[in-house]
């Protein structure tokens, strides 16, 4: 038989209430593992009978259980009081648990395969497990073999179900994840572009107050000239008098200019290291 026929036959065989205390997640790993050689007494839930079934059919030597066996259980919980906490449905293998954060919750019976792992979380210990009642109105062990078969099929379908789900949030989550970091490099990036905007703006600015106090000064030096070759002493004077204030300007505009050139200079130097 290969590996793959197997862990087929061997899964077919386990209880599938995914209860995790053979040691594994779940009833598909530990069928993998026993193909790889595991030891088939870790199922309390499946009982002597599972062990005598996977003994034979694995060729192993027959090993007692590791744990006592365990009839089939549903959880129950007191709902009145439940505080809405949401961590068994979370640690449910087969989503037999409905409800919503701070509202109460409720076990889906039916669906329920007794693994246990609901108890644990709860932090008010408000979950009690007790003995299926479809196990407990089988009396023949026609009956009993009928529900085990029943459990083993919808606890196999909806683990798997599970997992999907599962699977899909996390897609989802790192495909949000991929987009938040996706908006955030635009967002940056038309920050980027804003302040390059905002640079070259104020560099514009600042060329044309520089050319505005060239003209000005020019303006200045012309009418003195005139002035001088006219002899209009008057024009003269006020020609001399506006002149320091127009190239005090000039020299300003240019300082300001040349500050401006050193700082984007400096930034894109800061960039590029």
């Amino acid at each position: 038989m290969s590996r793959s026929d197997l862990i087929e036959a061997v899964d077919a065989l386990l209880p599938q209430t995914q209860c995790g205390k053979c040691g594994f997640d779940g009833c598909r790993p530990y069928a993998e593992a026993i193909a790889d050689g595991e030891p088939v007494n870790r199922c309390p839930p499946g009982g002597d009978a599972t062990l005598e079934q996977l003994t034979e059919l694995t060729g192993q030597t027959y090993r007692p259980l590791a744990e006592p066996p365990q009839p089939p259980l549903t959880a129950f919980i007191r709902e009145n009081e439940c505080i809405g906490c949401t961590k068994c449905i979370d640690a449910c293998p087969v989503d037999a648990i409905v409800g919503a954060a701070k509202r109460m919750h409720t076990v889906i019976t039916d669906e329920c395969t007794g693994c246990e792992l609901c108890v644990a979380p709860c932090p008010v210990d408000c979950i009690d497990m007790l003995p299926h009642p479809a196990w407990q109105a089988a009396y023949s062990r026609d009956e009993q073999d009928a529900y085990l078969a029943r459990r083993a099929s919808l606890g196999r379908q909806r683990h798997r179900a599970r997992q999907r789900r599962l699977a899909r949030d996390a897609r989802e989550k790192r495909q949000e994840k991929r987009q938040r970091r996706l908006q955030k490099r635009r967002a940056a990036g038309r920050s980027d572009n804003a302040g390059d905007m905002s640079s070259a703006a104020l560099q514009r600015q600042k060329k044309l107050a520089a050319r505005a106090a060239d003209q000005a000064l020019r303006r200045v030096e012309q009418q003195l000239e005139s002035a001088i070759r006219r002899r209009d002493s008057a024009a003269e004077a006020t020609a001399r008098e506006q002149l320091p204030a127009a190239q005090r300007q000039q020299a300003e505009a240019r300082q300001a200019l040349e500050q401006l050139g050193r700082e984007a200079a400096a930034t894109n130097a800061e960039g590029t290291s």
